[in-house]
């Protein structure tokens, strides 16, 4: 019975994480389009030391706080169904913070699947900013959100949703 309740809880996180997949790519695609399209994703905004600050780094915070705060909501009223558990400022708060530790190791593989001098370069001629969809920026985008779904269901059903086991129904921390 506990298996298949994890089970169940696991595949809701996962429709909303894919709705959520679909707000962050929405936003993405309006940033790239408003800043003139994918091919500019790579301006830099600023730099830090060596670094450049880019276009597709900001796109990548943007679409990881709106769909972060969607995803939340969503999961926390169907997936955990924790909102007469606990407050949601109590909840919200760790979601964040695991969904930012995720959003950062996302960042790092979106820049090495755009980066030609990686080994995991999306490479010519199946992407490339000249061709919509096919563009390295969207692709990055959507495998780095792949590859940190894992590490968000995990920490989150442990740590963030965990008032759902700590209290009776009806009961609110304060």
């Amino acid at each position: 019975e506990r298996h298949k309740h994890n089970l169940l809880q696991f595949i809701r996180f996962g429709i909303v994480g894919g709705s959520g997949v679909l707000v962050n790519m929405i936003v993405a695609l309006i940033m790239n389009k408003a800043h003139g399209g994918t091919a500019r994703a790579d301006d830099t905004l600023f730099a830090v030391g060596n670094w450049d600050f880019s276009f597709s780094i900001l796109v990548w915070i943007v679409g990881f706080l709106v769909a972060n705060l969607y995803n939340f909501q969503l999961n926390r009223s169907w997936t955990f169904k924790s909102s007469k558990h606990a407050r949601w400022w109590k909840e919200f708060w760790p979601f964040l913070a695991v969904g930012s530790v995720a959003a950062l190791a996302g960042m790092f593989f979106k820049v090495a699947l755009k980066d030609p001098a990686s080994p995991v370069y999306l490479p010519e001629p199946y992407f490339h900013e000249a061709r919509g969809l096919q563009s390295r920026e969207y692709w990055s985008q959507l495998i780095a959100i792949v590859l940190t779904m894992p590490i968000n269901f995990v920490v989150n059903k442990l740590w963030t949703f965990r008032a759902v086991r700590h209290h009776r129904r009806g009961q609110i921390d304060v």
